[in-house]
């Protein structure tokens, strides 16, 4: 094979690969030979099936096969010869003289084609020590644990008739019938039978359960409540709602002692250890946002220090993918640009910021990594995908064949365990104080407004986000594309 270089500019690569009819010629027939004990022809003894008869009823399919093999090898070799590492497979581009291919198919001709190539920059790492980041540290007072025992014992309470006449108070809970209208159509969704309702705890829309103070069993009554303004349904999003509702039972919540026997409730041995559980599990969400905060720093100094070209290909696939989920969610709000404080036009350049950075920090992660020789177990993808499987209840085999089945979304699964695994690598080296703080403190949004839950993505643009913060909602997440260069 001759491999000629017609293209090196900035991340593009170029050659034309020619393919001489001798070697497919000699590969063919080395194919057609080693077929001759294997196949069974009528008329013809077993090896004894001569070459040609063989060429004339296999030969195009083991020509396509050769042929696919060759262009394998030949990507392969300009890979390692030219010392290069893909940003994507290869791009192979035939002539399109169907002739020159017909004639390569029976050997009778060269094959000419081309290999267009995206290769990763290259870059060096910078070292860790002057990277300086803060981890905040929050501990749990012992008021916060009595609270979350308090509200474990308010949701679990157990509640009992109040009887004939008995009316609705705070903190009852009323069961109730209802249909739902706008404008006198019902909508879907509206209805419901034998709805437990606990007055004060904040489950429905705003006003509904206030309007249940005084009921009583067997009264009907219409209860007018107005959807939030970001409502997770757009059709119902602010829109006034009618509610023509009866009440079949109103019940008390009985008083709930916590002690042993209330822990024994959740398979504690006695309430000291259902104080430990609880307390491990309410500081574990707290250093949780400790790690995105830190994690974000960390990201912010790694994006600071590096500035190299970035592979077009990627670019476009991250944007893209980016770009999708955008126009998802505004379908899904209802909501418009002019809605967001900003154009289509400059939403796309934010995004495309966004897509670099991503991009920038997946490139740079994953060659830390691979300098570091970081490894993501099967165990540890084990455990992650058994995880996956358990958020989809009665589902849990189809997610897991799905995955095992699937290597790119397995690698999905992987990508996420590998960025950590490199995040504490550069943690081990870089310098990190640790701050004490107060709960408002480490849950506050940062300088630019980029809440901690999203602390090792990014955001929406700046615009945008204002929008969204004065909404109550959350951003969505974004996060560095490692599993586009492991």
């Amino acid at each position: 094979m001759q491999v000629t270089e017609t293209l090196s500019e900035g991340l593009k690569r170029e050659f034309t690969v020619v393919l001489p009819a001798k070697d497919l010629e000699e590969r063919l027939t080395n194919e057609l030979v080693g077929m001759k004990d294997k196949v069974r022809i009528n008329g013809f003894r077993p090896g004894k099936v001569p070459v040609g008869h063989l060429r004339r009823v296999y030969g195009r399919s083991v020509m396509a096969d050769v042929l696919q093999n060759l262009v394998n090898e030949t990507n392969r070799k300009i890979v390692e010869d030219q010392g290069l590492k893909l940003a994507l497979e290869p791009q192979i581009v035939f002539p399109e003289n169907k002739e020159e291919v017909e004639a390569a198919m029976e050997a009778k001709g060269d094959l000419s084609y081309k290999v267009a190539l995206e290769v990763l920059p290259k870059f060096e790492i910078a070292d860790f020590s002057g990277l300086a980041v803060t981890r905040e540290v929050f501990d749990v007072p012992e008021s916060e644990l009595s609270e979350a025992l308090d509200r474990l014992a308010q949701q679990n309470r157990q509640f009992a008739t109040k009887g004939e006449g008995a009316k609705a108070e705070k903190g009852d809970r009323v069961v109730v019938d209802f249909v739902g209208s706008i404008d006198g159509t019902e909508f879907e969704g509206g209805a419901g039978t034998d709805i437990p309702v606990d007055i004060g705890s904040n489950g429905f829309i705003p006003g509904f359960e206030d309007q249940l103070i005084g009921a009583t069993a067997g009264q009907q009554l219409t209860i007018l409540a107005t959807f939030p303004a970001e409502y997770g349904a757009p059709q119902l999003a602010g829109k006034e709602a009618s509610f023509a509702t009866t009440v079949k039972d109103v019940q008390a919540p009985s008083e709930v002692t916590i002690d042993d026997e209330f822990a024994k409730q959740f398979g504690m041995d006695d309430l000291a250890a259902l104080k430990t559980a609880l307390g491990e599990a309410i500081a574990k969400d707290y250093t949780a946002v400790s790690r995105r905060k830190l994690k974000r720093q960390l990201l912010d100094a790694l994006d600071g220090q590096y500035t190299f070209d970035l592979p077009p290909s990627l670019m476009t696939q991250e944007f893209d993918n980016i770009w999708r989920q955008v126009e998802s969610d505004m379908q899904q709000s209802g909501k418009t640009f002019a809605d967001e404080e900003t154009t289509e036009e400059e939403a796309r350049a934010e995004y495309q910021k966004i897509a670099a950075r991503r991009v920038r920090l997946g490139l740079v992660l994953a060659e830390i990594g691979e300098k570091a020789q970081v490894q993501v177990t099967d165990d540890e993808v084990s455990g992650a995908l058994v995880e996956r499987a358990r958020q989809f209840p009665g589902q849990e085999r189809m997610v897991w064949d799905f995955y095992r089945k699937n290597p790119q979304a397995l690698a999905e699964i992987r990508a996420p365990i590998f960025e950590e695994k490199v995040i504490d690598h550069i943690l081990e080296t870089a310098n990190v104080t640790e701050k004490k703080v107060t709960k408002e403190e480490l849950m506050a949004e940062d300088e630019e407004g980029k809440p901690s839950a999203a602390a090792a993505s990014e955001d929406k643009p700046k615009k945008a986000r204002a929008s969204k913060k004065k909404a109550g909602a959350e951003p969505a997440a974004e996060t560095p594309v490692t599993n586009a260069s492991e």
